[in-house]
């Protein structure tokens, strides 16, 4: 995901990357979410925990739900590249190359794990959050679309529904399935089961269940 030259998700103006306080608030953030819920979090929480005042807080993030969103937006680029990094290996089979690509996003997620569920918290209430997730989304839908459409002008998969509806619905599958496999809700996936769970769905799904 690609950052503005001036304001990045509500943070204040660019500062050089690497910038040791913010990585700092970004990092004591995580940690806390770990522990406890967004909603309990403060800002004092987070300004003590990176060992800066509230008002030096405020010179790098202009709320709580700022932080979130960078973090969302750290945790997402770093999903984007284990999936591009899947997704252009010439290596395997086509279910090696989709366990690939599936694997990739829910082993993100799961690593920052307190990150995910605080931001599934969050959209119920944030119109930020809500909207640069439904950002994410769209990109993973529009990636898939194109990847089914390039299947199908192989011959490799049958046509079928629009691409972009298998899309929609084989993502919004793979993050609600995900995100309660990972909390631990029942009924529920294992969340190490759930990869291979979803490959088959997807399989079958694109490929007619006969897969090339």
């Amino acid at each position: 995901m690609s950052e503005p030259t001036a304001v990045v998700r509500g943070r204040r103006t660019s500062r050089p990357r690497g910038d040791e306080r913010e990585r700092g608030i970004l990092d004591t953030a995580e940690r806390l979410l770990g522990e406890k819920s967004y909603t309990d979090i403060s800002v004092d929480d987070l300004a003590r925990g990176a060992g800066l005042s509230r008002p030096t807080f405020y010179f790098y993030f202009p709320s709580k739900e700022a932080v979130l969103l960078a973090l969302l937006d750290r945790v997402v680029a770093e999903a984007r590249a284990h999936r591009d990094e899947a997704v252009s290996s010439p290596a395997g089979d086509v279910e090696t190359r989709w366990r690939a690509v599936i694997g990739a996003i829910a082993r993100t997620f799961r690593s920052h794990l307190a990150v995910t569920l605080a931001a599934a918290e969050a959209r119920a209430t944030s119109t930020a959050v809500r909207e640069v997730w439904n950002g994410v989304m769209e990109r993973f839908v529009e990636e898939t679309a194109a990847e089914i459409e390039a299947e199908r002008s192989r011959g490799t998969a049958p046509e079928g529904p629009p691409a972009r509806d298998l899309a929609v619905a084989l993502n919004w599958m793979n993050e609600r399935v995900l995100h309660s496999a990972f909390a631990g809700e029942e009924p529920g996936l294992a969340a190490d089961d759930v990869v291979e769970v979803l490959l088959t769905v997807w399989l079958r799904t694109i490929y007619g269940g006969r897969v090339p």
